[in-house]
């Protein structure tokens, strides 16, 4: 087991703790990282785009003109796909968008997200991040200590007042251990967890 210093929030070392290497030494599979980013981004789309057919488009009931004698091109209605104002072909309609991938391979994929931080030398863990107020100069006077311009914060628990006080700063986010995804960590170029949510994530991982 690898082992890693513990840090207050004013970036001192406080003590070590040693880490899972079945969660934060495993090898990375770009591959499998790619899939399950595209599952996210495919799950998180609304589907909502939607086009008129022919038979949609309002209007078109009669006929614009009589069949033979005008030297016009015969027409039936005004919807037609190849009038100016007419109805759409194959266009989209509301879809869902969303798939699975299997559950091993989706918590593998988190295993190897976190081991690719902490491989790179961007994981740090904390011994507490608590705020005693909601306020977002005090949760950014800690990242400015870690000298962290863009970071994802893993608590055990969901913490109101962490997420209250980084929701109005541009590339910080906290996440408690049962929200964490492949997304947001690959997102973000620096990880900071909570110590208390180490054995949360055992707990969801080493299943």
């Amino acid at each position: 087991m690898a082992v890693c210093e513990v840090l207050n929030t004013l970036a001192e070392k406080v003590g070590e703790i040693e880490l899972n290497d079945a969660l934060f030494g495993v090898e990375v599979n770009t591959g499998i990282l790619h899939e399950v980013v595209c599952m996210q981004r495919a799950n998180q789309r609304s589907g909502n785009a939607c086009t008129k057919t022919r038979g949609e488009v309002s209007g078109g009931g009669a006929k614009p003109w009589r069949q033979k004698g005008t030297g016009r091109a015969r027409a039936g209605s005004r919807t037609s796909p190849v009038w100016r104002g007419g109805g759409t072909v194959f266009g989209p309609k509301p879809r869902d968008y969303s798939y699975t991938m299997p559950k091993k391979v989706r918590r593998l994929a988190l295993k190897m997200a976190l081991s690719a931080r902490n491989q790179e030398g961007n994981m740090v863990v904390v011994d507490q991040f608590t705020l005693a107020e909601i306020k977002t100069r005090d949760f950014v006077k800690v990242m400015d200590n870690f000298k962290f311009d863009n970071c994802l914060v893993v608590t055990g628990e969901a913490d109101e007042t962490l997420g209250l006080s980084s929701r109005n700063v541009v590339g910080y986010k906290v996440l408690p251990v049962a929200g964490l995804n492949v997304m947001d960590i690959l997102k973000h170029s620096k990880l900071m967890l909570v110590q208390t949510s180490l054995a949360k994530l055992e707990e969801r991982l080493m299943v």
